[in-house]
C-alpha cells in the first residue's frame, strides 16, 4: 500500500462482478498482455490516454486490470470498450499490477497536463545576421574562411546554428568570440605571449 494512500484505500468500493463495478460506466477500457480473439487490435496506454480524457468530460470511464497470476478472463474482456497493452519485450510480457497500474496512470497524467516548458526567447534575425558577419570576417582574418568566398563554408555554419536556435546571451557570447579572433589575428598574439612570459593570468 502506498504511502499517504488511505484515503484511496478508505474510498475504495468493492463489487461482487466487474459488471456490478462498471454499470454506471459510459466507456470501459481492459488491460491485457496476451493474444487471443479477444484481444486484438490492443492501444497503447499512450495511444488511449487522449481518448479516455475526451470521453471522461461527459462519462464515467473505467480503466479495468486483471489478477496479476491470469489477467482478465475473455467474459470479462468482453465487457470491455476497449483495449489496452503496455508494450514490453516479448522475451517477458507480463507487468505486475502496480506496474501496469502506475504505467496507465502515468501517460494519463501527461495527456492532461502536457509538459510544454514556456518557449525559450530567440535571438532577432538582425542579431544573428550581425554575428554571422562578425564571426565570418574574424574566420576570414585567421585564414579558415577563403576571402573571395566565405559564404561558402558560412552557409554551413548558418545551418549549425540554426539547428541550434541560439537565444540573445549566446548570441552575444559568439560575438565576444569574434572580436576575441579578430583582437588576436591583429595585435593580440604579441600581448598574449607577453602575458605567458611574464606568468599574467589571461582574462
Amino acid at each position: 500500500m502506498a504511502v499517504h494512500a488511505s484515503d484511496v484505500l478508505e474510498r475504495a468500493k468493492r463489487c461482487a462482478s466487474l459488471g456490478e463495478a462498471i454499470a454506471d460506466c459510459g466507456w470501459v477500457v481492459g488491460t491485457t498482455c496476451r493474444p487471443g480473439p479477444y484481444r486484438a487490435r490492443a492501444l497503447t496506454p499512450r495511444e488511449a490516454a487522449p481518448q479516455i480524457l475526451s470521453v471522461l468530460s461527459g462519462n464515467r470511464v473505467a480503466l479495468v486490470f486483471g489478477p496479476e497470476d491470469h489477467g482478465l478472463s475473455n467474459d470479462e474482456l468482453k465487457l470491455c470498450h476497449e483495449l489496452v497493452t503496455v508494450p514490453t519485450d516479448s522475451g517477458y510480457p507480463s507487468l505486475n499490477l502496480a506496474q501496469a497500474v502506475l504505467v496507465c496512470l502515468y501517460e494519463l497524467m501527461l495527456a492532461r497536463h502536457p509538459s510544454r516548458s514556456p518557449a525559450r526567447a530567440l535571438a532577432t534575425s538582425d542579431r544573428l545576421e550581425r554575428m554571422y558577419a562578425n564571426l565570418g570576417h574574424a574566420l576570414v582574418r585567421i585564414g579558415f574562411l577563403h576571402g573571395t568566398n566565405p559564404e561558402h563554408i558560412m552557409f554551413t555554419v548558418r545551418r549549425i546554428f540554426g539547428r541550434a536556435r541560439l537565444d540573445a546571451r549566446e548570441v552575444a557570447i559568439w560575438l565576444g568570440i569574434a572580436r576575441q579572433i579578430e583582437w588576436f589575428a591583429e595585435a593580440g598574439r604579441g600581448v598574449v605571449e607577453e602575458k605567458q612570459k611574464k606568468g599574467i593570468r589571461l582574462k
